[in-house]
């Protein structure tokens, strides 16, 4: 009996030195415990926003002339069931879009009570707001494409909205990275998830070490800021497939910057079907598992 209570004994020893050899969990320090927390909090609230993308309801593309809409079902725009039947028609020529509102629809253009006008786009950022009720729409372009956005200020998505999972916070993420401009700026070829090309170019490249391997990403001037696209070995499992976004500090005096993979974020489409997100760059995909940042939202 003795014998195999010593026996037992040197085996659970064995079982305890097993367990104590795992690889403790990086802590972050409490200050970047504090910035990621204000981070997250931000990233929430402008999704919720009324210019955020849970509350999309709806992407319809213009043809050519005459488009009606309205909730009949008989227009060429059909919108949800709880707004008017008829409201009005866009006209779609020479890339030019108007818009003429019934007279029996109370219907706003940027808060005034303009029954028809030619309507800006959202290429420039700014573009003109329709808004009847809790709905809004504009119209967005897209290569050669121009479409009608629409939102429901009070959609269920942003009613039932309960956060995004993200892997937890470790401190090896934030990368040290050296930008390397190129001889002549690289043209980008980014494709989009409603299958069109659209080119954009980098200056220069990042190149960094993890993992004991070096890696490379191609960022894409965004005023203050550079801004990445890319994709790695967690995409399509259990982050989303179309790849995650990333704004990483322009290059100080020395050349270098930081690359924080821990505010990796998705894009609109890990949340809407009505969003037209750009893809990764093919030289922006990384053979490794970034373990960081948000995980996939939902089923997108």
């Amino acid at each position: 009996m003795k014998k195999l209570i010593f026996i037992y004994l040197i085996i659970l020893s064995f079982l305890t030195v097993g367990c104590s050899s795992e690889k403790p969990k990086t802590t972050a320090s409490k200050r970047y415990i504090a910035e990621m927390e204000a981070w997250r909090a931000k990233r929430i609230k402008n999704l919720k926003s009324e210019t955020g993308w849970l509350n999309l309801v709806g992407l319809f593309w213009l043809k050519e002339g005459e488009n009606t809409f309205g909730s009949g079902k008989s227009n060429n725009i059909v919108f949800p069931e709880d707004m008017p039947e008829r409201i009005g028609k866009f006209y779609l020529k020479n890339d030019t879009v108007k818009v003429v509102i019934n007279d029996k629809v109370n219907v706003s253009i940027n808060g005034k009570n303009i029954r028809n006008a030619v309507l800006q786009n959202d290429i420039n950022g700014k573009p003109d707001i329709l808004a009847w009720k809790n709905f809004r729409w504009f119209i967005i372009k897209r290569g050669d494409r121009y479409g009608v956005r629409l939102r429901n200020l009070n959609a269920e998505l942003v009613k039932d909205f309960k956060g995004i999972e993200s892997y937890p916070l470790d401190e090896k993420w934030k990368v040290k990275a050296e930008f390397i401009p190129y001889s002549e700026p690289k043209i980008l070829e980014i494709p989009t998830i409603i299958g069109t090309v659209e080119e954009d170019t980098a200056k220069g490249y990042l190149k960094f070490e993890l993992e004991g391997k070096k890696f490379t990403l191609d960022p894409i001037d965004a005023g203050e800021k550079l801004f990445i696209i890319f994709a790695d070995k967690t995409s399509g499992k259990e982050t989303y497939g179309g790849g995650r976004f990333l704004y990483v500090p322009k290059p100080g005096s020395s050349g270098n910057t930081v690359i924080d993979f821990n505010k990796a974020y998705n894009p609109p489409c890990a949340f809407t079907k009505y969003a037209t997100c750009p893809l990764p760059p093919k030289d922006n995909y990384l053979s490794l598992e970034v373990t960081a940042g948000e995980k996939n939202y939902g089923h997108h």
